[in-house]
Protein backbone atom coordinates (compact mmCIF):
# COMPACT_ATOMS: atom_id res chain seq x y z
CA UNK A 1 0.00 0.00 0.00
CA UNK A 2 1.21 3.64 -0.47
CA UNK A 3 3.45 4.15 2.40
CA UNK A 4 2.43 7.91 2.40
CA UNK A 5 -1.02 7.50 3.70
CA UNK A 6 -0.84 8.54 7.80
CA UNK A 7 -2.85 6.44 10.30
CA UNK A 8 -6.28 8.20 10.85
CA UNK A 9 -7.11 6.68 13.66
CA UNK A 10 -6.83 6.46 17.56
CA UNK A 11 -3.91 6.05 18.99
CA UNK A 12 -2.24 6.97 15.88
CA UNK A 13 -3.89 10.21 15.37
CA UNK A 14 -5.41 12.68 18.28
CA UNK A 15 -7.58 15.10 15.42
CA UNK A 16 -8.32 14.10 12.44
CA UNK A 17 -9.52 16.94 9.99
CA UNK A 18 -11.44 16.86 6.79
CA UNK A 19 -8.32 17.46 4.67
CA UNK A 20 -6.32 14.52 6.29
CA UNK A 21 -9.14 12.47 4.85
CA UNK A 22 -9.01 13.82 1.52
CA UNK A 23 -5.38 13.64 1.56
CA UNK A 24 -5.50 9.88 2.18
CA UNK A 25 -8.22 9.73 -0.45
CA UNK A 26 -6.15 11.35 -3.13
CA UNK A 27 -2.82 9.40 -2.51
CA UNK A 28 -5.05 6.10 -2.74
CA UNK A 29 -6.29 6.96 -5.68
CA UNK A 30 -3.35 8.04 -7.02
CA UNK A 31 -1.74 4.58 -6.36
CA UNK A 32 -4.83 2.22 -7.78
CA UNK A 33 -4.45 4.16 -11.09
CA UNK A 34 -0.80 4.40 -11.31
CA UNK A 35 -1.25 8.37 -11.95
CA UNK A 36 -0.22 11.52 -10.37
CA UNK A 37 -2.71 13.38 -12.62
CA UNK A 38 -5.20 12.71 -14.59
CA UNK A 39 -6.02 13.33 -18.23
CA UNK A 40 -8.71 15.34 -19.14
CA UNK A 41 -10.57 12.62 -20.49
CA UNK A 42 -10.15 11.04 -16.91
CA UNK A 43 -10.39 13.66 -14.42
CA UNK A 44 -14.19 13.57 -13.66
CA UNK A 45 -13.60 9.93 -13.18
CA UNK A 46 -10.46 10.51 -10.91
CA UNK A 47 -12.14 13.23 -8.97
CA UNK A 48 -15.35 10.91 -8.29
CA UNK A 49 -13.49 8.41 -7.33
CA UNK A 50 -11.30 10.80 -4.48
CA UNK A 51 -14.86 11.75 -2.95
CA UNK A 52 -16.35 8.22 -3.00
CA UNK A 53 -13.18 6.78 -0.89
CA UNK A 54 -13.19 10.54 1.49
CA UNK A 55 -16.51 9.65 2.02
CA UNK A 56 -15.84 6.03 2.86
CA UNK A 57 -12.76 7.03 5.16
CA UNK A 58 -15.69 9.28 6.78
CA UNK A 59 -17.88 7.01 7.66
CA UNK A 60 -15.53 4.45 8.59
CA UNK A 61 -13.50 6.50 11.18
CA UNK A 62 -17.02 7.86 12.47
CA UNK A 63 -17.90 3.73 13.13
CA UNK A 64 -14.53 1.65 14.36
CA UNK A 65 -14.44 0.93 17.40
CA UNK A 66 -10.42 1.04 18.62
CA UNK A 67 -10.48 -1.86 21.86
CA UNK A 68 -8.95 0.26 24.60
CA UNK A 69 -9.78 3.73 23.35
CA UNK A 70 -12.46 5.70 23.81
CA UNK A 71 -14.53 6.79 20.66
CA UNK A 72 -12.73 9.88 19.47
CA UNK A 73 -15.17 12.83 18.19
CA UNK A 74 -13.51 13.92 14.88
CA UNK A 75 -15.02 17.38 14.65
CA UNK A 76 -13.41 18.14 11.60
CA UNK A 77 -14.99 15.36 9.89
Amino acid sequence: MCRSIKTLRPPYADEVTAADIDAAALQYVRKVVGMRQPAAHNKEAFEAAVEAVSAATRDLLRDIVVRGAVKASNSGV
